[in-house]
């Protein structure tokens, strides 16, 4: 066996040698331990109770502002709802349909830059025909 857990184990039984002794001359004034005891568990019941409806209040109150920001929540979705189903109605009432996807637009968008860019590119040469060849 190893030295530290014999140690240890001599430490402890010498310390709890004493203790059993001075439980032992008190044997006669079992009674008051027991009431002693009997006190401190009414107590503890007693706060074990009041835990217990503090627990519940608390989680009332938790439910009560979980209500309270989900009817927030709701109202605030309820108002979006309806403007989405405004604009909808809008968008369904306007009597010129979209010739155009957003996805044709911007290819369109981008040929039009596309061919200012070369109208640009050409009238900058100054319209003049210069004769271009590899020198060797």
């Amino acid at each position: 066996m190893r030295k530290g857990p014999l140690c240890l184990m001599l430490v402890t039984l010498s310390i709890v040698a004493p203790a059993h002794g001075e439980e032992g001359s008190e044997g006669g004034n079992s009674t008051p331990l027991s009431l002693s005891v009997g006190s401190q568990i009414t107590e503890l019941q007693q706060r074990l109770k009041a835990s217990e409806q503090q627990r519940e209040e608390l989680s009332k109150q938790l439910q009560n502002a979980d209500n309270e920001r989900e009817s927030a929540q709701l109202a605030r979705l309820r108002q979006e709802n309806q403007r989405l189903k405004l604009q909808l109605k809008e968008a369904q009432a306007s009597p010129l349909p979209r010739l155009l996807t957003d996805q044709q637009q911007w290819f369109v968008t981008g040929a039009g830059v596309a061919l200012l860019a070369l109208l640009c590119g050409i009238f900058a040469s100054g319209g003049r025909r210069t004769r271009r060849q590899w020198l060797n």
